[in-house]
């Protein structure tokens, strides 16, 4: 059976960004997804339609077909104040590199990671941990059925599904989406 849309896709695959390994998942607890719902970057999906078990792949995302370019204006400053409770802030909660969960003020949730901390600012950065990077992924398909109707409707629950992050992969991307 060919991948193709409404099939139950499980990927084993390496990530790697400027030669170095992110992320690796293996045969035996693949990724699964269900072709044509949107779990994974279309590119990544185009690179692997119409193949069958067994079948390998080998290619690159460029910055704009993967998670964007860096996106200067997702860097902001964002007063101390914001991170207290009670007056105070928790401790290690203002960690450089730590990725807090925030909210926009339309109501969107969003993951920010610390970039700088200064005496009355901290530097937070919105873009996605993979923005601005070509993705290399390397693999194999393990496996590939039709979706049940259920599966269709409500998803893959109880098993490795996709995040929208494709994998990258969070799982799909370790990269932390």
């Amino acid at each position: 059976m060919k991948i193709g849309k409404d099939t139950v896709v499980s990927l084993s695959y390496t990530l790697m960004v400027e030669g170095d390994v992110i992320e690796t998942v293996k045969a035996d607890n693949p990724l699964r997804f269900i072709f044509g719902t949107g779990y994974l970057l279309p590119k990544f999906e185009e690179n692997v339609t119409e193949k069958v078990v067994g079948d390998t792949f080998d290619f690159v995302l460029s910055a704009k077909e993967g998670y964007g370019e860096l996106n200067p204006e997702a860097i902001v400053e964002l007063p101390k104040d914001l991170f207290m409770v009670d007056g105070e802030v928790e401790d290690g909660l203002l960690t450089l590199g730590n990725v807090l969960p925030m909210q926009d003020s339309d109501g969107n949730r969003l993951q920010g990671t610390i970039e700088e901390i200064k005496d009355d600012v901290v530097v937070m950065n919105f873009n996605h941990p993979l923005a601005g990077s070509e993705l290399h992924f390397k693999g194999e398909v393990v496996e590939v059925r039709d979706a049940t109707p259920q599966e269709i409707m409500e998803g893959l629950y109880g098993e490795k599904a996709a995040s929208s992050c494709s994998s990258g992969s969070c799982s799909g991307c370790s990269g932390g989406c």
